[in-house]
C-alpha cells in the first residue's frame, strides 16, 4: 500500500511507502506479536470437534504447537476467529489479534471428525496474558489501526513498531485518525497509511 508524506520531516523519512501489516510479516525472534510461520500442528485429542476452533487454546510456540485445554498451564493463547484457506484469500482477523497461527493441511491417521484430514487454515490468536501486540500501539497484530506507530524502511516503506519504544525500532509516526479520504485528514498529517475497512485512510503525525 502506498503512503505519501508532506512537510519537512515527511521528505526526510521517504514517506511514499507501503505499510507492511503484521499479517504479512514473520514473527520476531522473541516470539512477541506478528504472524507465525506455517506450522504442522501436533494434534492432541479430546478438545473439540474442530482443530483450534473459536474459543479453544494453543500451547506456547509458533512453528510447533498443539491444541490444549484453556484451563491448563500449557495454554498460551485463545482462538478469536478461525478460517479455512490462507490469510491472503480469507477474511481478516479481528483488530485485537496478537498473532496468527497458519495451519498446514494434514492427513493424520485419526482426527477430530474421523475423515483423516485437517484442512489448511489459520487461527487468529489472542494471548491469555500480556503483552498484547495486537492492541493499538502494541507494535504487532494483523492490522494497522488508529493508535499504532510506524517507522521508515529502505525503499520508501514503513512498518509498525511499539509506540512506547519497547520494540526493535523507535516509532517515527503515529496513526491518529481513520478517514474516508486523504482530504479528510487534519492539516498536521505528515503520513497517509492505508488501513482498509470502512475508513481506509490513516492520518499519521510525527511522534
Amino acid at each position: 500500500m502506498r503512503v505519501r508524506g508532506r512537510g519537512p520531516r515527511a521528505v526526510g523519512a521517504a514517506l511514499a511507502g507501503v505499510v507492511l501489516l503484521a499479517g504479512c510479516r514473520d514473527a520476531p525472534p522473541d516470539g512477541a506479536g506478528g504472524t507465525a510461520a506455517v506450522a504442522s500442528p501436533v494434534r492432541p485429542s479430546g478438545y473439540g470437534a474442530v482443530f483450534l476452533d473459536v474459543g479453544e487454546c494453543s500451547s506456547f510456540g509458533r512453528t510447533s504447537f498443539t491444541e490444549v485445554s484453556c484451563a491448563g498451564e500449557r495454554a498460551a493463547a485463545r482462538v478469536t476467529a478461525r478460517h479455512d484457506g490462507t490469510v491472503s484469500d480469507g477474511p481478516p482477523c479481528p483488530p485485537a489479534t496478537d498473532f496468527v497461527l497458519h495451519i498446514s493441511e494434514q492427513r493424520p491417521a485419526a482426527d477430530e471428525d474421523g475423515d483423516g484430514m485437517v484442512p489448511q487454515g489459520y487461527a487468529c490468536m489472542r494471548n491469555l496474558q500480556p503483552p498484547h501486540p495486537g492492541d493499538p500501539g502494541g507494535g504487532g497484530g494483523q492490522r494497522t489501526v488508529v493508535g499504532d506507530c510506524v517507522y521508515a524502511l529502505d525503499g520508501g516503506r514503513v512498518r509498525e513498531t511499539a509506540c512506547d519504544g519497547s520494540g526493535p525500532e523507535e516509532p517515527e509516526f503515529e496513526v491518529t485518525k481513520a478517514v474516508d479520504a486523504r482530504s479528510d485528514c487534519p492539516a498536521s498529517t505528515a503520513l497517509y497509511v492505508r488501513l482498509g475497512g470502512a475508513a481506509p485512510v490513516g492520518c499519521a503525525v510525527p511522534v
